[in-house]
C-alpha cells in the first residue's frame, strides 16, 4: 500500500472515531446530521409515559374491584367479621359451638347470596359440580389424653381428607340447614385432637361495571373463594383465613350503547403508534451498535497492521454504547407490553400483572436513558461523573452495612421476635426497622414484665436496639454525605 493511501486511511479512521464519540449536538454542527435518535427518544418518553398512565388507571380499577369484592366476601361469609384482619387472618374462634356456627353461617350465606349481596354477584351456572364443598383434613391415627399426659399422633403420614359436596339445587330448595346437618351428622362431628384444618370452597361470578364510567368494556370475573379454619397449632385457637382468587374471563354476550367501543378503538390506535415508534428506535439503535462493531474491527485491524499491537478489552468496550443496549431492552419490553395491552383492551387476554411489569420496567429504563443526554451539558456532566465515581464506594459500604444488619436481624429474631406481635413465626427483617424507630421498646417491655431469666433478654434487646439505631443513623449519614460531596 502506498504511503499516501496509508495516510489517507489513518485520516479517515481518525475522522470516523472523532465523529463516533461526538454527542448529537456536535454531530449536527460537524455534518449537519439531524439527531434522529435523540428526537425519537424524546417522543418515545412522552408516548410511553402517556400509555403507562392510561393502563395504570385501567389496572387500578381492576385491582380495586378485586380488593373490594374480597372485603365484601369476608363480611358476607365470615360470621361476626369486624372489618379488620387480625395480622394475616380474618377472625378466630375458641369454642366448638363457634366453629360449627361459623361453618353453617357460611353455607347459609352462600345459599341466599342473591338476596343479600349488594354487588353483581351470582352462582357459576356453567360449573360441572355446582354448589359448595367442605373438606376436613385430619391425622389418620391419633389418641390423646391430656389428663394422663399421654398421647399418640403420627404426623409423618399424609393427612386424611374427607370432603362433602352440597349441591346448589339442594341448598336453594331447603329453606333451613337443619336437614343438611342431620343427613351429614357424622361428617360434622369433629375430632379436634386429630383435626388439622377445614376448608370451605365455592365459586361465584361477577361483572365489573365501573369501567363503563371511563368508557371501557366491562370485565367478567370468576371468584375462587376459600374459607380455611386452621387448627394446626391445636392451641384452642382456630384461625379463620379467607382466600379469594379472581380470574378474568370473556363475557359471553354483551351490548353497550354509547362511545365505549369507539374509545377502545382510539386507544388501540395509540398503542399501535407506540409500537411503531419503539420499533423505529429499536432499528436505529441496533444499526448504531452494528456500525460501532464495524468501526471497532477497523480500529483493531489498523493497530495490528500499523502498530503491531492488540487493543485491550477495556478499549474495545468503549465502542459498545451501554445506553443503546438499555434503549433496545426498553423498546423490546415496550413492544411486548403494548401488544399485551392491546390484547387486554380487546378482551382477548387478562394478564394485567405481566403487562404492568413490562410497561413499568420499560418506562423506568426510558427515563433512565435520558441521563445520557443530560451528560452533554457541562453542569449535569459533572454530577453524572461524580455519581459514577461514587457508586463503587457506596456499594462497598452497603455490603459491609448489610452484613452487620443481617447479624442484627437474626439476633433480634431469636431474642425479641417471639415477643413481638408482628414478628412471630417468621423471619421478618422489617421488624428490625420498626425496632430501630422505637418499636423494640414494646418487645423489651413485654420481656421485662415476664421477669426472671427473660429480663436478661430485655436488657440485651435494649442494647441491640440502640446499636441498630446507630447503624441506621450512620447509613443515613452516608447517604447525606454522598449528596453533600456531590453538591
Amino acid at each position: 500500500m502506498a504511503p499516501m493511501d496509508m495516510d489517507q486511511e489513518e485520516l479517515n479512521l481518525k475522522e470516523d472515531l472523532l465523529f463516533y464519540f461526538m454527542n448529537p449536538c456536535d454531530k449536527y454542527r460537524a455534518r449537519r446530521q439531524i439527531p434522529w435518535k435523540l428526537s425519537l427518544q424524546i417522543l418515545k418518553i412522552i408516548m410511553v409515559t402517556a400509555q403507562l398512565v392510561l393502563f395504570g388507571l385501567s389496572n387500578q380499577l381492576v385491582v380495586s374491584f378485586k380488593e373490594e369484592n374480597t372485603m365484601a366476601f369476608k363480611h358476607l361469609f365470615i360470621k361476626s367479621y369486624s372489618g379488620t384482619d387480625e395480622d394475616d387472618y380474618s377472625r378466630t374462634v375458641y369454642t366448638q359451638t363457634e366453629l360449627t356456627n361459623s361453618i353453617f353461617f357460611a353455607i347459609d350465606q352462600y345459599r341466599q347470596i342473591k338476596n343479600i349481596s349488594l354487588g353483581t354477584i351470582a352462582y357459576d351456572t356453567h360449573e360441572k359440580h355446582k354448589g359448595i364443598r367442605i373438606c376436613k383434613h385430619h391425622y389418620r391415627r391419633g389418641l390423646i389424653h391430656p389428663s394422663n399426659d399421654t398421647f399418640y399422633i403420627d404426623p409423618t403420614e399424609e393427612t386424611e381428607t374427607e370432603c362433602l359436596h352440597i349441591d346448589q339445587e339442594l341448598l336453594t330448595s331447603k329453606p333451613y340447614l337443619r336437614e343438611i346437618s342431620i343427613m351429614n351428622s357424622s361428617f360434622f362431628k369433629f375430632e379436634f385432637y386429630r383435626l388439622v384444618k377445614i376448608e370451605i370452597s365455592f365459586k361465584l361470578k361477577g361483572i365489573d361495571l365501573q369501567t363503563i364510567r371511563v368508557r371501557e368494556l366491562p370485565d367478567c370475573y370468576l371468584f375462587h373463594n376459600k374459607i380455611i379454619f386452621n387448627n394446626q397449632a391445636h392451641s384452642g385457637k382456630i384461625k379463620i383465613f379467607f382466600d379469594s382468587d379472581a380470574d378474568i374471563q370473556d363475557c359471553r354476550d354483551w351490548r353497550i350503547s354509547g362511545s365505549a367501543q369507539k374509545n377502545s378503538h382510539y386507544v388501540l390506535v395509540f398503542d399501535g403508534f407506540v409500537i411503531l415508534t419503539c420499533l423505529t428506535s429499536l432499528i436505529l439503535c441496533t444499526r448504531s451498535i452494528i456500525l460501532a462493531v464495524k468501526l471497532q474491527k477497523r480500529f483493531e485491524r489498523f493497530f495490528l497492521e500499523r502498530r503491531s499491537r492488540r487493543i485491550c478489552s477495556s478499549d474495545r468496550l468503549e465502542f459498545i454504547n451501554g445506553w443503546y443496549i438499555l434503549v433496545i431492552i426498553s423498546d423490546l419490553m415496550t413492544i411486548i407490553g403494548s401488544i399485551m395491552k392491546m390484547e387486554i383492551k380487546a378482551k382477548n387476554l387478562a394478564s394485567y400483572d405481566v403487562c404492568s411489569l413490562l410497561l413499568g420496567t420499560s418506562t423506568l429504563l426510558v427515563w433512565v436513558g435520558v441521563i445520557r443526554y443530560l451528560g452533554y451539558f457541562q453542569k449535569y456532566n459533572v454530577l453524572i461523573l461524580t455519581m459514577q465515581a461514587s457508586v463503587p464506594k457506596v456499594l462497598r459500604f452497603c455490603c459491609c452495612a448489610g452484613m452487620i444488619y443481617l447479624g442484627y436481624t437474626f439476633c433480634g429474631w431469636i431474642v425479641l421476635g417471639p415477643y413481638h406481635e408482628k414478628c412471630g413465626g417468621r423471619v421478618r427483617s422489617r421488624c428490625d426497622w420498626r425496632s430501630a424507630g422505637g418499636g423494640f421498646g414494646h418487645s423489651v417491655l413485654r420481656l421485662a414484665r415476664c421477669g426472671g431469666v427473660r429480663s436478661l433478654s430485655a436488657v440485651m434487646g435494649a442494647v441491640r436496639g440502640e446499636g441498630l439505631v446507630s447503624l441506621c443513623c450512620e447509613w443515613r449519614s452516608a447517604g447525606g454525605g454522598f449528596g453533600h460531596s456531590v453538591l
